[in-house]
């Protein structure tokens, strides 16, 4: 696994709350989203399948739990 500071963690957290609609019950969504716009600039489409750094979501969504919980 990567390892990625902190600070880039911490900002995605913080995307990851600031989203419309934001809800606990769907974090894994809401992390995977912000990592597909940290990696492509944007959000994603509804049927967007490009790749995303998967380490970095499974960090984030970690994180995410420990810290939004």
């Amino acid at each position: 696994m990567a390892d990625y500071s902190q600070s880039l963690i911490e900002s995605l957290i913080k995307k990851v709350k600031e989203y419309p609609r934001f809800s606990k019950k769907e974090i894994e969504k809401f992390c995977w989203m912000a990592v597909h716009e940290h990696k492509h600039g944007v959000l994603p489409s509804e049927y967007d399948i490009r790749e995303i750094d998967e380490d970095l979501y499974l960090e984030l969504l970690k994180e995410s739990k420990l810290n939004i919980y």
